[in-house]
């Protein structure tokens, strides 16, 4: 299906109201991707070119700088979470369970939610076999949380033209790379829907630090920026905004500051919720079927 085969346009502003538990006004969910690269293959990012040009095999110092966020750089974001005792959305290549151990079982032993992210860090369009990609990376999490993933972001959010359909047969609930609202939405797949839920590209620290090539203060300006607005928005019906970040890129020393600084921010506001995505999803749901019960209801 062609993308506007699977969603109809939906504005906003005329969709039944969204409410949070609790009373509160909006849901934050952050998403930390963590991610293995095959030193065999070209890097799928490089922070220095090298002198001669070309993909050179091996790349040590690309490979060595995203190791590092695995290395480090991850422990210093997890101080974060912490801190404030907030749950997280683990985005994780299935090879990446084995490969970094330590990594998932720190996620595990808090409760956080793993989303499948590719069984390598790879373009799901060059990835030779999409299904028995998915099943390896859903067996993969499996083994160390004891249940199967609910969500999926693909690397890179990138999608063949079945991606949905094979989701929901391989038994997924919800997808996040269609970047296209601040509410979940609903893709009509062969069989039957997959929610969307809002993930981001803007407030993502790929795009900005990697790709824009901005400061690191950057990331904690538009993050509250994103916030403020979202949160003006919401004042109507509910809003989701995410945070996206990679242990090499906002946990380096120079960056880290900044992810804190904006969690602490948000922490800040009694009537935001911090979320997973399965519990955006669970919330989504449920008040979709109220809506759908008052409207079935006799007048």
């Amino acid at each position: 299906m062609l993308p506007t085969e699977r969603i109809s346009y939906s504005a906003i502003t005329q969709r039944p109201r969204l409410t949070l538990p609790g009373g509160k006004r909006m849901a934050v969910w952050v998403i930390v991707n963590v991610e293995e690269w095959n030193p065999r293959e070209t890097m799928p990012r490089t922070v220095l070119t090298p002198p001669a040009g070309g993909s050179p095999s091996p790349d040590i110092p690309n490979w060595a700088w995203h190791e590092y966020g695995n290395r480090v750089g991850f422990w210093r974001l997890l101080e974060v979470f912490d801190k404030h005792r907030l749950p997280a959305a683990l985005a994780i290549n299935g090879t990446a369970i084995a490969s970094y151990g330590p990594i998932a079982e720190a996620a595990r032993a808090r409760g956080w939610e793993f989303m499948g992210h590719g069984y390598t860090q790879k373009n799901m369009q060059k990835v030779e076999n999409e299904r028995d990609d998915i099943r390896r990376t859903t067996e993969a999490i499996r083994a160390v949380t004891g249940k199967p993933p609910r969500g999926w972001l693909g690397p890179g959010l990138t999608e063949t033209w079945d991606t949905p359909d094979i989701l929901v047969e391989e038994g997924y609930h919800y997808v996040c790379d269609w970047v296209l609202d601040d509410q979940p939405v609903e893709l009509k797949t062969r069989t039957t829907p997959i929610v969307n839920i809002p993930y981001t590209q803007e407030c993502n620290d790929v795009a900005m630090m990697l790709i824009q090539h901005h400061k690191a203060g950057e990331y904690y300006e538009r993050a509250l920026d994103q916030f403020e607005q979202l949160y003006q928005d919401a004042r109507d019906s509910a809003r989701v905004m995410a945070l996206v970040v990679h242990p090499y890129i906002m946990g380096a020393p120079h960056r880290a500051k900044y992810f804190r600084k904006i969690i602490d921010h948000i922490a800040g506001f009694s009537d935001v919720a911090f979320m997973t995505g399965e519990e955006i999803l669970d919330w989504y749901l449920a008040a979709k079927a109220d809506e759908e019960a008052k409207a079935g209801a006799p007048a």
